[in-house]
């Protein structure tokens, strides 16, 4: 079954306070040039469950890193508030709850790929020891044992970005947040991305919140989508994607697929 609610239909919303994460009515400006007030947000609210994936579409300068960066408490939204498990936070109290992945991936080269994984962990004090050995646990699950001594240099593009996950996933205790983590991978490398983070999600069940431009990845991955407008940055529609995992060929080439796929390209162009 295929539906399509709008952002603020309740529709598949949990019991109250059953949001591990909430943002509600997140509106974002700053003064630009000439003292000219720019608005990036606009009235945002979503939420999103324990153990749930949801992704944000919308295209390029719709505000969807800086909801990133708010959610994460990087920044402050100019108006609205985020829940924690139904409370009410300001940006420092989710400072180290809520983990964030950027679009680069960040890996310090004199590091190697195991040490580069725990850096997260040793800035919350994890002893080197202890994040070592749960960091070598996620390499063995997921087909990096061989490469924990290896340097940035020479890892492919697709295995600096499965250690710059595990590093965020390892320091995001259950929610994590990726600003397009795969835009750079060519797609044959990117598709193998999305079944191994499929994996990992579904190892760790944490929630994670995926902000992309790419509808396919968005159906790939998530449980349902947001569809962002451009600048200044509005829900325009929920989707709940009803489809079987793994979402592979068979699954993307489907009826149900394309029509989710139509229903969210409608979004997006302002039709629904």
């Amino acid at each position: 079954m295929i539906e399509s609610v709008t952002a603020h239909s309740s529709a598949h919303a949990p019991a109250e306070g059953k949001w591990i994460i909430e943002a509600r009515g997140i509106t974002h400006a700053f003064a630009g040039d000439g003292g000219h007030v720019v608005r990036v947000l606009d009235d945002v609210s979503l939420g999103v469950a324990p153990g749930e994936f949801v992704g944000v579409i919308g295209p390029s300068g719709a505000g969807k890193s800086t909801l990133l960066n708010i959610l994460a408490g990087l920044d402050a939204p100019s108006r609205g508030e985020i829940l924690l498990d139904g409370h009410t936070t300001s940006p420092r109290e989710r400072l180290g709850r809520v983990g964030l992945m950027p679009q680069r991936d960040l890996l310090l080269p004199w590091r190697t790929a195991l040490d580069n994984a725990i850096t997260g962990l040793q800035v919350h004090d994890v002893s080197r020891k202890d994040a070592r050995e749960r960091a070598q646990a996620l390499f063995a699950r997921f087909g990096l044992a061989d490469f924990a001594g290896a340097y940035p240099y020479a890892l492919s593009g697709g295995m600096r970005q499965r250690v710059a996950l595990i590093r965020s996933a390892l320091a995001a205790g259950q929610i994590l947040l990726l600003d397009e983590p795969f835009g750079a991978l060519d797609a044959i490398t990117r598709a193998e991305m999305h079944r191994w983070l499929t994996e990992m999600w579904q190892e760790l069940r944490q929630s994670i919140v995926l902000v992309t431009h790419d509808i396919n990845e968005a159906l790939i991955l998530s449980d349902r989508i947001f569809v962002v407008s451009p600048s200044p940055g509005r829900v325009r529609a929920e989707l709940r994607v009803d489809l079987p995992r793994p979402r592979d060929v068979e699954v993307q080439a489907s009826v149900a697929f394309g029509e989710l796929r139509r229903h969210a390209l409608a979004a997006l162009e302002g039709q629904s």
